[in-house]
């Protein structure tokens, strides 16, 4: 069992406690009040709950008694302790052997929960990763994301998957180990043009043994490990002794080589020798904003840098931002040997602790005062000022144009939360409806929704029928999570992809659900669909609105219905392959998900299987030549 196996699983939120008919229910600090009496000195973690038993925040302690008993006092605390205290309505403790797990579990809780008084981490993401898989005789070098497999080697994380591609397109300029798929690979006859243009070595037709393609991939693990001048001593080597044998042709290709990867290196300035493993954190703070810059060394490589503005800062001092943040970062990822801060924070020695049991290894938490791990630090510090800067001035220009388009519509004040609706179908087939959020802070993709159309009453092509099953399930949502509006899920205002009619309908099914006060808001077309000639229709205009067409607020409204209509057609474009890659393979008699799968993974899609000759269908696991012969038939009307 892994470390990560360990570690305490936070539990389900559970309803405020049952009170007392007669007597007046506690809450704010004299709840708190009542609790501290019964709390344990030991380490564990608290959770406050609002009257709908929502968290509110989420806290670790040494001694549970001692940190929850400050709340008792709130004239001693901040404006935004003071309010979380006056909401609290319930508390609920888990204790825990170490101060540690109380860590770990905080962290756990807090990206399941999402308190509102928390710093939250917005990240929903996994890092890419470059893998080679040496379970194969001819390994592939391919972007990995995801979970892990047995015999698969694995180098990063990368902070994007540009970076990966930059890193992938260089390695193939100097080692050309193959990047096709499987199925490709084995119905190959003859070589690819990567093999012509000196990106792959062709070891599908065999212009590569098999001991040779094994020591192209060792270099590459070297190369990928951060050991390039390792490897380019080796080449120097091997093309010397080349030369001295007369094999002057094998010389001249690794002099190529040499010079591929002498070209590579060559745009390593980002590069250091100042470490080996390590992620670099900095943190920097402006305006009641705040943004975290990771850089991830491996091996000395630079492999790129992501920003993260954690949500929920104002009010809260630099340490206890930064502090949080690495807790939240490293709750579902190892970290290396070394992370580099920006500043000290308070619980070092406990996030060492911590950090080295979820790892089982030694993690060493350090902020350099000097030297080439200092300019690191300042190289990282000065992308998160710029970072936050660059955010700060697109949030206030979001702001601006939100406030310009309350205005126009006039709404009483400037709307925080937009939602725009469209649907995508080819014929009614596989039609979606979808929703799409945005905030002064853009597109917020957290917010948005797919809904697959399900009523069998819907006509094919029936826009309105459509619209009206879409608006029914998600203001039906809204009605049971949130029917007094305080949540903020309520969009501020909803627009539509549509005319007046639209406009009509989703007005209806408000209506019928007895829902008042929510702006409304269709955007029509131009005449030929033309793009700078939309119009806005409003329920209390019988006249639409016509923008100039260099009105920056029209160019905003253009950006929400277009990414409304992009995420529709992407949607149902995936849902259409999945329906068509299934159906084709489901009606094969005898075929279940087990040789499904095999066939996929052999043949890489439904349409493969279809043009695959009875030989190399007898070649998958569990196909028999019987079997082969029925799937082949299929395909071919037999």
């Amino acid at each position: 069992m892994s470390a990560a196996d360990t570690l305490p699983s936070p539990p389900a939120p559970q309803p405020p406690p049952a009170q007392d008919a007669e007597a007046a229910p506690l809450k704010g600090a004299e709840l708190i009040r009542h609790h501290v009496a019964r709390l344990p000195n030991g380490p564990g973690v608290y959770r406050m709950l609002d009257e709908k038993g929502a968290a509110l925040y989420v806290g670790k302690a040494k001694s549970l008694k001692k940190r929850v008993v400050a709340y008792t006092r709130p004239e001693q605390c901040s404006a935004r302790i003071r309010r979380m205290i006056v909401l609290t309505r319930a508390m609920e403790f888990v204790t825990t052997n170490t101060e540690v797990e109380a860590l770990l579990l905080e962290a756990n809780m807090i990206k399941q929960l999402r308190p509102h008084f928390n710093i939250l981490l917005r990240d929903d993401k996994s890092f890419p990763f470059i893998a080679i898989d040496g379970r194969q005789d001819f390994p592939q070098i391919r972007k990995h994301r995801g979970a892990r497999a047995k015999g698969v080697d694995y180098f990063g994380p990368f902070a994007s998957s540009g970076a990966v591609d930059q890193t992938l397109k260089a390695v193939r300029r100097a080692f050309p180990l193959r990047s096709c798929k499987d199925s490709i690979f084995a119905n190959r006859s003859r070589p690819c043009l990567e093999y012509q243009i000196k990106r792959c070595s062709a070891p599908c037709v065999g212009r590569i043994s098999g001991e040779e393609y094994k020591d192209l991939v060792s270099e590459v693990k070297l190369f990928l490990a951060g050991r390039s001048r390792e490897v380019q001593d080796r080449l120097q080597a091997e093309m010397m002794k080349a030369a001295d044998e007369m094999s002057f042709e094998r010389a001249a290709a690794i002099r190529d080589r040499i010079k591929a990867l002498a070209h590579v290196t060559a745009h390593q300035g980002i590069n250091t020798d100042a470490v080996d493993d390590a992620d670099v954190v900095a943190l920097s703070v402006e305006g009641g904003a705040a943004c975290v810059q990771v850089f991830f060394y491996r091996g000395g490589r630079n492999n790129g840098n992501r920003p993260y503005y954690p949500a929920h800062t104002k009010e809260v001092e630099p340490v206890e931002i930064l502090e949080s943040f690495l807790a939240q970062f490293y709750a579902d990822r190892v970290a290396p040997p070394l992370v580099l801060l920006s500043e000290d924070v308070p619980s070092r020695d406990l996030l060492v602790e911590a950090l080295s049991f979820h790892a089982s290894r030694k993690v060493e938490i350090a902020v350099p005062k000097r030297g080439d791990k200092l300019k690191l630090v300042e190289l990282a510090q000065t992308n998160a000022k710029q970072a936050l800067a660059r955010r700060l001035a697109e949030e206030g220009a979001q702001s601006r144009l939100l406030e310009a388009l309350g205005n126009l519509i006039g709404t009483d004040e400037p709307p925080r939360h937009v939602e725009i609706y469209d649907n995508s179908h080819i014929q009614g087939t596989d039609a979606v409806g979808v929703c799409v959020r945005a905030t002064a802070q853009g597109f917020d993709k957290s917010g948005y929704r797919t809904f697959t159309i399900k009523d069998p009453q819907t006509g094919p092509g029936d826009d309105f029928a459509m619209m009206r099953e879409v608006f029914g399930r998600r203001f039906a949502r809204l009605l049971k999570e949130d029917p007094d509006r305080s949540s903020g899920l309520w969009p501020d205002v909803v627009m539509i992809d549509g005319g007046v009619g639209q406009l009509n309908a989703a007005r209806a099914i408000l209506d019928e659900q007895g829902i008042e006060g929510q702006c409304l808001v269709a955007v029509s077309k131009g005449p030929d669909r033309d793009a700078g000639r939309e119009k806005l229709h409003l329920e209390d205009r019988d006249v639409p609105i016509a923008l100039e067409q260099r009105d920056p607020l029209l160019y905003f409204i253009q950006r929400l219905r277009d990414e409304a209509h992009r995420f529709a057609i992407t949607t149902h474009r995936g849902r259409r392959g999945k329906r068509t890659e299934r159906s084709t393979l489901d009606a094969v008699p005898g075929i279940g998900p087990r040789r499904k799968k095999a066939l996929l993974a052999r043949f890489g899609s439904a349409r493969g299987v279809a043009e695959a000759g009875i030989v190399d269908l007898e070649r998958v696991d569990g196909v028999s030549a019987a079997m082969a012969r029925t799937i082949y038939d299929h395909f071919r009307g037999g």
